[in-house]
């Protein structure tokens, strides 16, 4: 749990003077508050791992082998957690050769035989095994705020199947993060399927000759991982502790102790959320008498709703509240539920219903939001006037951890959630967007990001929940084609694999892959890793290259094809009643600015391969539109470049309207552009847009297969000749690390601490981002203010023809017939003027009936 909270919690935001990194504690002793607070229990054990050497890695030594070696910033709040436990008086146990879990499940045994209801804590799925009718598991669902309650009912639901029988389930399914192996083919719905069916893994094995098809096959030949998998899976209930439940009983906090630790580790508010934990165990009494003191909730109706926050006056709506409100939505699977309307700190009320009325889509009525696009791609909400979510992103990009309540432990006015109940958390969460807005709003001023977010990220929020809410339209027929043909060459070039080694494998398993390449038709051996050598789809190219073996051509067509089928496979499931797909663009993702495309991911579809245009073929104009229009930028990034190094022969480069890489590679190489040859415009377009990455003469000649001497004989020409490239890529870092931030051209910043690290792995990698930062976030910042600058012209146009998509460079829309020439030439304008670049925006545009046809 506290290396959830590790991760959970950003490391920059929680540090002492000293330079102690204190977010693991911070969150563990947050989430131990929350405990004793809402379950008042009257005993309380903690248990820790002693190191990753355990009986289990004795009987398999690849057990949780791939797990990154722990943060050396973890490790040193690993002391000070001891001391946080022991503080908050509650014994803690951990014994040489076993994990933490099998200490709970010792204690846990111990307390069901003396007759007590026990609730285990963790983020270990093997613990469901434990759950009975006295034992619950509070499994943390986001972060390590909100826990789901793990009874032999809930885990019958969510799996099918009794705790008893989630170790055979577990051991079926293997478990990357253990490292447990998977058996090929089996997902986790045959697993469970299997389970159930058979009702033991005991079961099945012993009837394993009659499973049919591959998935029997498949089953036959890793029994012996199965049967070492559910070994591994098995909690040990005896571990051998010293302990007497009496001797678990909470007597509350040793108050000295830990506010002088508080007071070490400088958590100011942790220290009144102590008031709220009792320094003695919880009677039922007083469990009976807080629950008959606690105020019910206001729960009302939309109507009501709606007669609160607007009235009618004559034929213009105007709100009855003055001042913005907050909203704090409730979603399942992204659907609206019910929300609570906040009109201050501490006035709210709950709508119980996931109707919005009209003054929801009323610009004039101002709201206050967290994640408002959520909301407003249904098509309900407008007038978003502060969005916390995007505020907090544009402060600190670099932070991942961004749920309101992470917001408040870092900018928050002394607000805090209310977790008693799911009512009281969504009242309380939209009361505290108030606060936050205050504070974010002034921390916006201090960083000079007020124009950004005011003018560009909030208004392109709108924008995307618009084009989020339109969806493209696809053809969904033609898509299940190209899935089974996709199906046809996996089955095809599996069988060419077999006949090319001489017999039936498993193409994918590493270990019978290995066995065939490098045993068997003894291919050149790849890098060394702790299960043998590699098979990744890099080692199997460099070997194809080395041998031209028939098995590797068929290896790497399943992987190719394989993953394009995977990618349909993402779309189909997408396709909603209307023929259309929508997808979700992240905005609070990337460091850098950029969008994001989730569920399904746009960004990902193939372009250089006749293949994967097929599957953009399959985007076309919807019903009502005729085409769809392409624009994209033309080598945005390294006019960005230019821009920002001011360098008189890259920008003469782009004002001579020649190729780019061609005029630059006749620089270098000291020829006429007419004598660049292929591989010379290769090299330097490697160059030119390795240079943005940090690219290094090594990782140059590891690219283009040249020595380490020819690639910085290259690297020094190329600087020779670009003088201003060279120096702007050695001040971009060195002002970085003066200030700790970059800038985009449009003052997006992005902080980058790393860059004064004491690890040189670290601190280069912050060099390689001060790098790219601004380009990338420049592009990014380019983008968003050509898809405002098109939306607003389509407006002012009154066009039928509509913005649909934005991806990486490329804007996308659905088009009339009648509009095309005119909208093509109103995006060409409004894409090429979005920043006045010294390098001149180029937009190229196509017209088409599909997605692939409309490219240019």
């Amino acid at each position: 749990m506290a290396y959830r909270a590790f991760f959970a919690l950003p490391a920059e935001n929680f540090t002492t003077a000293q330079g102690q990194h204190t977010n693991a504690i911070y969150g563990f002793a947050t989430m131990l508050i929350s405990l004793l607070k809402d379950e008042k229990p009257t005993h309380v054990a903690v248990a820790f791992d002693v190191s990753r050497k355990t009986f289990r890695t004795e009987i398999f030594p690849e057990y949780k082998a791939n797990r990154a070696e722990t943060p050396d910033e973890f490790r040193s709040q690993m002391s000070y957690l001891n001391e946080l436990v022991k503080g908050f008086g509650i014994p803690q146990f951990s014994l040489e050769g076993f994990e933490a879990d099998d200490l709970i499940a010792t204690i846990t045994k111990r307390a069901e035989k003396d007759g007590a209801e026990v609730l285990i804590c963790t983020g270990d799925r093997d613990s469901f095994q434990l759950v009975t009718a006295q034992t619950t598991v509070l499994y943390p669902k986001r972060g390590v705020s909100e826990m789901a309650r793990m009874t032999p009912e809930s885990v019958q639901e969510k799996y099918g199947m009794t705790p008893d029988q989630y170790p055979d389930f577990a051991a079926l399914r293997g478990d990357p993060s253990d490292n447990l192996p998977s058996i090929p083919g089996v997902g986790e719905k045959t697993a469970a399927k299997w389970v159930v069916e058979y009702g033991s893994l005991t079961e099945l094995l012993a009837q394993a000759a009659t499973v049919g098809g591959k998935v029997g096959e498949s089953l036959r030949a890793n029994i012996d991982n199965l049967v070492r998998n559910r070994e591994l899976t098995q909690l040990i209930h005896d571990a051998p502790i010293t302990f007497e439940i009496d001797a678990l009983a909470w007597k509350g906090v040793d108050d000295s102790n830990l506010t002088a630790l508080f007071e070490q580790l400088e958590f100011r508010t942790l220290k009144d959320r102590l008031k709220a934990i009792s320094t003695a165990p919880a009677t039922v009494k007083d469990v009976q008498k807080s629950k008959n003191t606690d105020s019910a909730p206001s729960l009302f109706g939309a109507e009501i709703a709606s007669e609160i926050l607007s009235v009618k006056e004559g034929d213009a709506k105007i709100a009855s509240h003055t001042g913005p409100i907050a909203i704090a939505c409730e979603l399942v699977d992204d659907q609206l539920q019910r929300y609570a309307v906040a009109l201050s700190k501490s006035s709210a009320f709950i709508v119980d219903s996931a109707v919005m009325g009209a003054w929801a889509s009323d610009a004039k009525v101002k709201k206050i939001a967290h994640d408002g696009k959520a909301i407003a791609r249904q098509g309900v909400l407008t007038g978003v006037v502060f969005d916390t979510s995007l505020a907090a992103y544009l402060v600190n990009p670099g932070v991942r951890a961004q749920e309101v309540s992470d917001l408040l432990e870092r900018w928050g006015d002394g607000s805090q959630l209310d977790e008693s109940s799911a009512e009281q958390l969504l009242l309380t969460t939209a009361c505290a967007l108030f606060g936050l807005r205050d504070s974010l709003t002034a921390e916006l001023e201090n960083r000079g990001l007020t124009k950004l977010y005011n003018e560009l990220e909030l208004p392109i929020a709108d924008l995307l929940a618009i084009m989020e809410n339109r969806g493209i339209a696809v053809d969904k027929k033609e898509l299940q084609t190209l899935a089974a043909f996709f199906d046809a060459e996996v089955a095809r070039e599996t069988k060419n694999a077999h006949e090319a080694a001489g017999h039936e494998f498993n193409v994918a398993s590493p270990k019978q892959l290995q066995v065939v390449l490098f045993d068997e038709l003894g291919l050149p051996k790849t890098k060394k890793i702790k299960t043998g050598f590699t098979t990744d789809a890099d080692a199997l190219s460099w070997l194809f290259e080395k041998t031209s073996h028939p098995v590797l051509a068929a290896l790497l067509r399943i992987r190719e094809t394989k993953k394009l089928a995977t990618t349909i496979e993402g779309l189909v499931v997408e396709i909603k009643s209307d023929e259309r797909i929508r997808t979700h663009f992240a905005q609070t993702v990337a460091a850098t600015g950029r969008l994001s495309s989730v569920a399904p991911n746009l960004q990902n579809i193939p372009v250089r391969t006749e293949e994967g245009r097929k599957i953009r073929n399959c985007f076309i104009a919807g019903s009502g539109y005729d085409a769809l229009l392409t624009a994209d930028y033309s080598q945005i990034e390294m006019r960005i470049m230019a821009h920002l190094s001011n360098d008189e022969h890259l920008l003469a480069a782009f004002e001579s309207g020649e190729d780019l890489h061609a005029t630059v590679a006749a620089e270098v190489f000291g020829v006429k552009a007419s004598d660049v040859d292929p591989e010379m415009r290769r090299q330097i377009k490697a160059m030119s847009y390795g240079l943005a990455y940090g690219l290094s003469s090594y990782g140059l000649a590891v690219q283009l297969d040249l020595t380490p001497p020819a690639a910085q004989d290259l690297m020094d020409r190329y600087f020779e000749r670009f003088g201003g490239i060279r120096d702007y890529l050695m001040t971009v870092v060195d002002d970085a690390r003066k200030v700790g931030y970059t800038e985009t051209v449009m003052g997006r910043r992005r902080y980058l601490p790393d860059l004064l690290h004491d690890n040189r792995q670290r601190r280069e990698v912050a060099e390689r981002m001060a790098l790219n930062a601004p380009i990338q976030g420049s592009a990014a910042d380019i983008i968003k203010q050509a898809m405002l600058n098109v939306q607003r012209a389509l407006i002012a146009g009154e066009y039928k023809s509509r913005l649909l998509l934005q991806v990486h460079d490329e804007l996308i829309l659905e088009v009339v017939k009648s509009e095309v020439d005119s909208v093509s030439e109103l995006v060409r304008m409004q894409m090429g003027s979005a920043f006045p670049l010294k390098a001149p925006l180029d937009v190229s545009v196509g017209i088409g009936a599909s997605w692939n046809e409309a490219a240019h």
